[in-house]
Parts: C-alpha cells; sequence; structure tokens
C-alpha cells in the first residue's frame, strides 16, 4: 500500500512532547522531596518519557501537514495518557497501581475530564495527588495550542469558527508564527493560574479559610483554570469553606472563556466581547441553568437557608455546564428534578479556544440559527439567507460539519450508554439507566462526577475493567474532537 501520510513527521514531534513532558515530573518530585516522599515514581516516569521522546524525535522532521496534524494530535494525547500513569503504577499505592486504573486516571487527567477511580485519598502520597493536579492543567494547556494552533486550521467540526466569533481573520495570524501563538497562550495561562493561586491563598493568610494552605491552593488553580476537576480532598470543595467555593467561581468561568478573546480583553478591546454573540449564549445559559436549579433547591427547601441554596446552584451548575466537575455538595443526594437539570447541563460546554469540553456553545448557537433559517426557509423556499455569527457569514460547509459533529456526538454518547448499561449488568454493577447516561455523558463529554456510584463523592472504581477501558477510549475520543480519531480510521486517508 502507497501510505500518503509522513507519519514519521507525526511521530517525532508525539515525541517532542513526551521529551518536554519528563520535564513537568521536576515539580512532584520537589513536592516528594519537600515532604520526605520517594521521588522515584517521578524519576522512573520522567526517564520513560525522555528515552521514548527522544527516540521518536529520530524518526524524521518532516512538514507537519493537514494529515499529519491529524495523527499527531491523536497519538499526543493517547501517549502522554499512557506516560502519565507510570507514577501511579511505580508508588504502588491504593487502586491506581493497577494499570487499567493508573491508565483511567491519567487519561481522565490529560483530557480534563476528573473522572476518578480513586477512593483510599489518604493512602497516596502528596507528590503522587499533586501529578494528578498537574496532568489536568498540562491537559487544559495542551488542548488550547492545539485548538488554535491544529484543530482550527483543520476545521474540525466547525473549530473554525473560535477565529469568526473572536472577529480575527485566522487565530494563528495572532502572531506571525504558531510558536509564538502558543507561547502567548501559555503566558496567558500560567498568569490565570497564578492569579487563581493568588485569589485562593489570600484567604488563607487572612483567615477565612484555614485548610486552604498553599499546597491546595496550587492544587485546585491547577483544575479550576484547565476546568478539569480532581481535587486532594476526597470530598472535594466540599471540604472548604463557603467563601473558598465563591472564590472557585471566577476560576471555572474564565477557564470557559475562549482565551482568544480573553487575549483581546487583556489589550483593552471590550468591543469584540460585546460582539461575541458566543459569549452572550454561553452567559444566558449559565444563567439560566443558575437560577432554574436554585429556584428548584429553594422550592424544595434543600438547605437551611436561601443563601446555602443559591450556593450550592451557582457553584454545582457552573461546575457542570463549565465541565470542570467540581462539586460543592453531593448532589446525589439532590431531588430527581435538579439532577436531570444537571444532567442536561452537561451537553453544553463553555465556548471554542477554551479548556472547556463537551459539544460547546458555538456550535449550538449555530445548530438554533440554522434551524431558525430552515423554518424561515419552509416559508420562503426562494429566500437566500447566510448564516451570520457575530455580523460574520458562516460558510455552508461549516454549518454542514457542525451538524454532522452534534449528530456523532449524540451517537457516541449513546453507543456508550449502551455498553455501559449492558455491561454493567453482567458484571454486577448496580446502576440504573439513569445513572448508566450520566456516567457516559460524563466521560464522553469529559465533565468527570455522574449520578449513583460515579457520583460526585463516588468514584468510578466499581465498573468493569472493560467498561473502564471503553470509558477511557471515549474521554481521549471526546477530548480530541472526535474527527481526529474517525479521520484517522478511514483508508483514503492513508492511501488517497
Amino acid at each position: 500500500m502507497d501510505v500518503r501520510v509522513d507519519w514519521r513527521a507525526s511521530l517525532a514531534l508525539v515525541g517532542t512532547v513526551l521529551k518536554y513532558l519528563s520535564v513537568a515530573f521536576v515539580l512532584p518530585a520537589g513536592v516528594a522531596v519537600y515532604y520526605s516522599e520517594s521521588v522515584l515514581p517521578f524519576v522512573a516516569a520522567a526517564s520513560v518519557a525522555a528515552v521514548v521522546g527522544l527516540g521518536l524525535e529520530r524518526l524524521g522532521d518532516g512538514e507537519l501537514g493537514g494529515r499529519e496534524a491529524f495523527l499527531m494530535v491523536a497519538l499526543s494525547w493517547f501517549g502522554v495518557g499512557i506516560v502519565g500513569a507510570v507514577p501511579f503504577v511505580v508508588a504502588g499505592d491504593g487502586v491506581i497501581a493497577s494499570p487499567i486504573n493508573a491508565l483511567f486516571e491519567s487519561t481522565s487527567g490529560i483530557t480534563t475530564t476528573g473522572a476518578t477511580v480513586v477512593q483510599d485519598f489518604e493512602t497516596h502520597s502528596r507528590s503522587v495527588l499533586m501529578w494528578r493536579q498537574l496532568i489536568q492543567w498540562l491537559g487544559g494547556l495542551g488542548i488550547l495550542v492545539v485548538a488554535t494552533a491544529v484543530l482550527s486550521e483543520l476545521s474540525v467540526g466547525g473549530a473554525q469558527l473560535m477565529e469568526t466569533e473572536s472577529q480575527t481573520q485566522a487565530v494563528h495570524k495572532l502572531t506571525p508564527r504558531i510558536e509564538e501563538t502558543a507561547r502567548l497562550i501559555v503566558r496567558l495561562y500560567v498568569a490565570l493560574t497564578v492569579a487563581q493561586t493568588t485569589l485562593l491563598y489570600s484567604l488563607h493568610v487572612v483567615g477565612l479559610a484555614p485548610r486552604m494552605t498553599l499546597y491546595n491552593a496550587v492544587a485546585h488553580a491547577f483544575t479550576s483554570i484547565s476546568t478539569s476537576g480532581f481535587s486532594p480532598e476526597a470530598r472535594s470543595i466540599e471540604a472548604f469553606e463557603p467563601v473558598v467555593q465563591w472564590a472557585m467561581i471566577p476560576g471555572m468561568f474564565v477557564g470557559a472563556t475562549s482565551f482568544v478573546l480573553i487575549y483581546y480583553l487583556t489589550r483593552g478591546d471590550i468591543s469584540r466581547l460585546r460582539r461575541s454573540e458566543e459569549f452572550r449564549l454561553y452567559v444566558v445559559i449559565l444563567s439560566a441553568f443558575i437560577v432554574t436549579a436554585a429556584a428548584i433547591l429553594v422550592s424544595e427547601a434543600t438547605y437551611s437557608s436561601f443563601g446555602e441554596n443559591v450556593r450550592h446552584a451557582v457553584f454545582n451548575v457552573t461546575s457542570i455546564i463549565t465541565t470542570t466537575g467540581y462539586a460543592s455538595t453531593d448532589f446525589n443526594a439532590w431531588s430527581s428534578a435538579v439532577k436531570h437539570l444537571l444532567f442536561l447541563c452537561m451537553f453544553f460546554g463553555g465556548m471554542a479556544g477554551s479548556t472547556t469540553c463537551s459539544i460547546k456553545t458555538v456550535r449550538w448557537l449555530i445548530v438554533a440559527k440554522g434551524f431558525r433559517r430552515d423554518l424561515y426557509k419552509a416559508v420562503h423556499p426562494d429566500a437566500v439567507r447566510p448564516l451570520r455569527l457575530s455580523g460574520s457569514v458562516v460558510e455552508e460547509e461549516t454549518v454542514r460539519d457542525i451538524y454532522a459533529f452534534v449528530l456523532i456526538s449524540l451517537i457516541f454518547f449513546f453507543a456508550l450508554t449502551v455498553f455501559v448499561a449492558v455491561d454493567s449488568a453482567r458484571a454486577g454493577v448496580g446502576i440504573d439507566e439513569f445513572e448508566a447516561m450520566s456516567a457516559s455523558a460524563a466521560t464522553f463529554f469529559n465533565i468527570g462526577p455522574a449520578f449513583g456510584v460515579a457520583g460526585p463523592m463516588g468514584s468510578y472504581h466499581a465498573f468493569s475493567d472493560a467498561t473502564k477501558a471503553a470509558m477511557i477510549t471515549m474521554m481521549w475520543v471526546g477530548r480530541i474532537e472526535i474527527i481526529p480519531v474517525l479521520v484517522i480510521l478511514t483508508p483514503a486517508y492513508w492511501r488517497s
């Protein structure tokens, strides 16, 4: 077969990613030294990353075209997930010492899902838990770079609309080269992480949050800006004071906002915010779900005070819609009405060009506009009515891409639901249909916690290895926007 893909160039760039990943193990190793814990898990993982990365880099330095980019994106996330599991296995503590559980935890981290199999937090060292936080931060940064530099250029499921929504001709033209664009994103991402860390730790310094130590402030800043959701605390954000919960909300909101839009805001260009239809819809959807959830909680007197009901509604709705996956309380205990409302939140996500997952607001906006146009044309069949987004015309091919992406996403979700339900029944895992649906949505759309055994204070440990393997695959597929994986599975990709 005459292969038309320069797979060596793709693997070489994957090698570069793994090579630089080895540097990331310095932080958890430093934490291990500070707390007198073993550095072996991180030395071993760094060695694997460096050796494999340098080996792959030697395969070649060919030009990275569109085909090669699809392969690079898919393999990078897969490779980092495998290397990220090494510290868990080498440490040998708790349930994540098992290879399948370690891979689940690592994949959940790098895809910023936040679904966990950990039940025994107290058995794990601070350094291992910090690596668990850091890998999510790296995943959030990685998807930002890939989304702005690769997926938007490949027109993956309408990802190019990130450019239109930000009122730019091309995201990569923010600066002359992709490398400079990446540096810009890194600086902004780091700055927001530092700001969130400072905010959280200041609450500890002034005595408002005794448990929010510097360690916890850094750990939770990592997973709020990246809209991930892991916490070194078994009870998630419920373990902290209400003021901490309020302080976490801005980080989640910003993390799910387009970083291209944030970049222009830092330059003082507020007009882009006003013109952004996607941002307005994102705020409207978030507000509508918060108000509805709060109204139900208050009417049902779920908590003793009005303020407590509102706080939990604001925090948990924001957490789910931004696909962060934190929890300020065990919403498993909420009424069926509110739980189904939260389940619906899983299908939205934040803005394109952010760290958020799920279908994303811009796609729903195009679907809604397209449906409204179809209704208009049913009455006026000869009308020519181009679809516009923030004043710019959206190409018909892009509209079709988005319709297809949404449809494929829902098909994958239902397929995973069927598999989880059937395999759980076979394995004797006691879940009902709604719990199977929520676990499938939470993993495929990279949300994190679900309902039932996989609720916010539970874990995915109860599921069989087969179900965990399916969820690992779907976390990977969902995080990189489905299309790159489907493309590389087609014969035409390799031959034509």
